[in-house]
């Protein structure tokens, strides 16, 4: 009897079954706990916002003093930015605490849950039998399920700040920034809000940029996970020979093997890296140009003695925060490509197993 074709799940319903394993952590006896932290891990972000508001404040305070070279001002400013970095260093710190607990938990019982749906009833042993992608499902549990748990904390909680952030520094740039007015020839341009108007954009562009760029990353990703466990698996398996058949022929057919394999690993990865170059031209350049942006955008009402020099730089670091804010799908496609595709091979293993029977309650 001839195996029936193996059809290949759209990603919405890999990603769905993931998440019909991976959300029972919120829902069961654990959830207390985790949301726990969630609760303390938002407190944090909006602890962090609000000292990264008034270290703002005192950019601004701080170079308007130095613009007037006043002495005692500089002075009480350096002591108020004591409390102020010291207070950002203790909530960064507590972050990284926070997150980590989070993901090493939520790692531990969804890592359980797939070690028990696939050794309980010798599903381990039928597996092979079944259409599916399901190779290496040891290293599918112990890394991608690693992976699958541990970025989304890192994304979501990113998501959350970079939200908070645009809609707190938004109003800096509006207020500081003002309007904007261009004399061209005997009319007069004026554009308010020209700097929020100019990261809107300036971070549209970028987007765009990593989407043309980089739009196939996830699919690579998989790919090169895919070939990385069959190398594993097929070293594993010409080990495993080897120590049953001590015989040259053997080693010699999993010399080919190995070969082969590690073949396909060396062309997957040099497609992968040509995707991170081409997304790395596009980010780092960011990176580079937004400050000086920023710092163009204000400098004609420097000028004019319209701005202080505080003003500017607290309008060009607003200016940079927003950006990175607005930046979070660019600055994250990769992290957002590698969960995915992890998130996929989880799925794509649980669904060969759903084939066999379901987990046992």
């Amino acid at each position: 009897m001839l195996r029936p074709k193996y059809l290949v799940p759209e990603e919405r319903q890999l990603l769905l079954r993931f998440w019909q394993s991976a959300s029972g952590y919120w829902r069961g006896p654990s959830a207390w706990g985790a949301w726990l932290l969630v609760i303390g891990l938002i407190a944090n972000v909006v602890l962090q916002l609000l000292t990264q508001y008034a270290l703002n404040f005192w950019n601004r305070d701080f170079f308007d003093a130095v613009g007037r070279k006043d002495q005692a001002e500089l002075v009480s400013q350096s002591i108020r930015f004591v409390p102020l970095a010291a207070a950002s260093i203790a909530l960064t710190a507590s972050s990284v605490w926070g997150r980590m607990t989070l993901q090493r938990s939520w790692r531990a019982w969804l890592s359980n849950q797939l070690y028990d749906f696939w050794l309980q009833n010798d599903r381990h042993t039928i597996l092979g039998l079944v259409a599916g992608d399901h190779d290496a499902p040891e290293y599918r549990i112990a890394e991608d399920g690693k992976i699958a748990t541990d970025l989304p904390v890192d994304l979501v909680i990113g998501l959350l700040q970079s939200l908070l952030t645009i809609a707190t520094f938004i109003g800096v740039l509006w207020s500081v920034g003002d309007s904007l007015t261009i004399d061209i020839g005997e009319s007069v341009l004026t554009i308010p809000g020209h700097l929020v108007l100019a990261v809107i954009s300036y971070s549209a562009l970028l987007a765009a940029g990593i989407w043309l760029t980089a739009g196939k990353l996830t699919r690579v990703i998989e790919e090169n996970k895919r070939v990385e466990a069959e190398l594993r698996a097929i070293g594993t398996h010409v080990r495993e020979t080897g120590k049953a058949k001590n015989s040259l022929g053997a080693t010699t057919d999993g010399r080919h093997a190995v070969g082969a394999a590690l073949k396909a690993v060396i062309g997957v990865w040099r497609i992968y890296c040509w995707q991170l170059m081409r997304m790395t031209l596009v980010t780092y350049s960011g990176l580079l140009v937004t400050p000086v942006i920023g710092l163009l955008l204000c400098l004609p009402k420097y000028l004019a003695d319209t701005m202080t020099l505080g003003e500017v730089l607290q309008a060009s670091t607003a200016f940079v925060v927003v950006q990175s804010a607005f930046n979070w799908f660019t600055d994250n496609y990769a992290k957002l490509a590698e969960w995915a595709a992890s998130a996929n091979r989880v799925a794509s293993l649980l669904l060969a197993l759903d084939q066999i029977g379901p987990p046992r309650q």
